[in-house]
């Protein structure tokens, strides 16, 4: 297969292109020690705060395995951005809760998002956009059912 017209090897490059962009936000690594991966997360709690948010859901919202959500959730909570919580039904769910300290390193890190966000949109119209998800989305798809 010629790497020039390697999928594949396209999305790798904007991944790490976007880690990279993301990790670097030196507010954030410096102030509170996180990487730009934890602001992602930061952000799907702050947006279902209210809700009962489990490890399995992040490992569904991310893609991500167990074994990485476990050691993620560990780390952010030692370092004062999450608690865990026992749920009444379950003894063995935790729900993930945001603690104060988190809801503000996520306020910094929705900034570093939305730069993120204009920077992979700029040159694209709205429609172009739409496509562009779609085609992402598929790609997804084809990934998850095979």
């Amino acid at each position: 297969m010629n790497q020039e017209h390697a999928v594949g090897l396209e999305i790798l490059r904007i991944s790490t292109l976007m880690r990279r962009y993301a990790d670097n936000s030196a507010e954030l690594r410096q102030s509170y020690n996180i990487t730009g991966s934890n602001g992602w997360i930061l952000a799907f709690l702050y947006e279902h705060e209210g809700e009962d948010v489990y490890q399995r859901d992040l490992e569904e919202a991310f893609s991500v395995t167990r074994s990485t959500v476990s050691k993620v959730v560990k780390l952010m909570e030692s370092k004062g951005l999450i608690r865990r919580e026992s749920v009444f039904h379950d003894a063995r769910l935790k729900k993930l809760i945001l603690t104060d300290k988190g809801r503000e390193v996520h306020q910094l890190a929705a900034k570093g998002n939305e730069q993120l966000e204009i920077r992979l949109e700029k040159g694209f119209s709205p429609m172009e956009k739409e496509q562009l998800l779609s085609f992402l989305r598929r790609v997804t798809e084809n990934l998850e059912n095979s």
